[in-house]
């Protein structure tokens, strides 16, 4: 079954560049493209596709507070943030906002397939300029144990506790616990700020949360 998509970007060239490079692909299906976030926040609630291309900045609803839209209001579309702009402060509030990817413009053709693939199955998607740039030499006083790496990971795929405790043969109250254990050491206050944190801090690799 091919994934759905929309695509919101305020620039006509882009827009016709990617559609004609979506349209071409059999795995995926543009159900339409609009130049502002209102015209795809509408489309969204109609047409429910199972991912949206959305920049950060925008006429209307930016990017970021579709995200954040799709999120409080439960509508089943992954958001997936295709921009310019590879600044710390927007890549931590599209992800805090709900988004499950970021991906720059500048990245090849390759990269949004897959980011699409991925952030379409549960997953998250960082592409490597992206990372970079989140830097990565913090300090971090206590490294995180195997066991609370390897719950990381999974859950950077898209598994819920429950799935992990089955995936690990742990419980689901231990997968919780390693989760709290993650947060308090890289200081975060849900799983999308930990994977930042953890890429940025240096104990992860963009390659391990991608598998």
């Amino acid at each position: 079954m091919s994934i759905t998509l929309i695509l919101a970007d305020d620039h006509p060239l882009t827009r016709e560049g990617l559609r004609a490079y979506l349209t071409r692909e059999p795995e995926f299906r543009l159900l339409g493209d609009y130049a502002d976030g209102d015209a795809a926040w509408k489309a969204m609630v109609e047409f429910k596709p199972r991912v949206a291309l959305l920049d950060v900045r925008m006429p209307g609803q930016d990017g970021v507070s579709l995200a954040r839209r799709i999120k409080q209001e439960g509508l089943p579309v992954t958001a997936l943030m295709l921009t310019s702009y590879d600044a710390q402060p927007y890549v931590l509030a599209s992800l805090k906002a709900g988004a499950r990817g970021y991906v720059l413009k500048t990245s090849p053709a390759e990269t949004l397939c897959r980011a699409i693939r991925v952030v379409a199955q549960g997953g998250l998607f960082l592409d490597s300029e992206v990372a970079e740039a989140m830097g990565g030499d913090a300090f971090v006083p206590e490294p995180i144990s195997p066991r609370e790496r390897e719950v990381l990971v999974q859950a950077a795929q898209g598994l819920s506790s429950k799935e992990i405790a089955a995936k690990l043969y742990i419980s689901e109250r231990t997968v919780q616990t390693h989760l709290a254990s993650i947060y308090d050491k890289v200081g975060a206050k849900n799983k999308t700020e930990a994977m930042l944190l953890a890429l940025r801090y240096g104990l992860v690799t963009l390659e391990e949360l991608l598998g």
